[in-house]
């Protein structure tokens, strides 16, 4: 191994800590994003079937799926019957409280640089809000292609509604790196209060 890989190497390892903050960070980004259009009209429909066909949140709607199906909008359409239907469903006030929820977890997130407890709460609630969207992939039939004489439709064929959710294991992923290094952060802290000795190891966390 010649002396510019090992270094490289060393460089990357003895910065875990600070891609770990990277990825709070970036959690955060695609939180506050995501959430904060949320309030718009075209996004509040399109979360529609999402919502509509889950068990877990489908009462949040006044309209049974799927009835939904008739007043789709398109995104940057604006047809006021489609409009109307939506404010009765409960479309767009549902919309609004799951974009506060989204940023919400994205600060709690990007607060676990500095609070170790914060930021433990934050990944566990990323890695929960991951597990209810991956879970669109079994309860909402737009996330396969639908059958419209072609031959490859249905599961595994995702449509572009169904590779948008399959991402979000990667930010399952990501939740559980940051919820693990917190854990490691709250524990280290807690033996040195206690003054247990600590070993000699590399550490993710600060």
């Amino acid at each position: 191994m010649n002396d510019n890989v090992q270094q490289l190497l060393h460089s990357l390892a003895n910065s875990q800590r600070y891609f770990v903050h990277f990825t709070r960070i970036s959690i955060f980004i695609v939180m506050a994003w995501i959430g904060g259009l949320k309030p718009f009209q075209y996004e509040a429909d399109g979360i529609v079937p999402f919502v509509a066909n889950s068990p877990l949140m489908g009462f949040f709607y006044t309209k049974d799926a799927p009835e939904y199906q008739q007043y789709k909008n398109k995104e940057g359409e604006v047809v006021p019957k489609n409009i109307a239907w939506h404010q009765e469903n409960g479309t767009y006030i549902f919309s609004y409280a799951l974009g506060a929820v989204i940023i919400a977890i994205g600060l709690l997130t990007l607060l676990g640089i500095y609070n170790a407890k914060i930021g433990l709460l934050g990944g566990l609630l990323t890695v929960g809000m991951s597990v209810v969207t991956l879970s669109f992939l079994i309860t909402t039939p737009e996330v396969y292609v639908l059958d419209l004489g072609g031959p490859d439709h249905g599961f595994p064929y995702l449509s572009g509604a169904g590779r948008l959710v399959l991402k979000d294991i990667i930010m399952m992923a990501a939740g559980l790196v940051v919820a693990s290094d917190a854990a490691s952060r709250i524990l280290k802290e807690s033996q040195e209060a206690q003054g247990v000795p600590i070993p000699t190891q590399q550490h993710a966390g600060v």
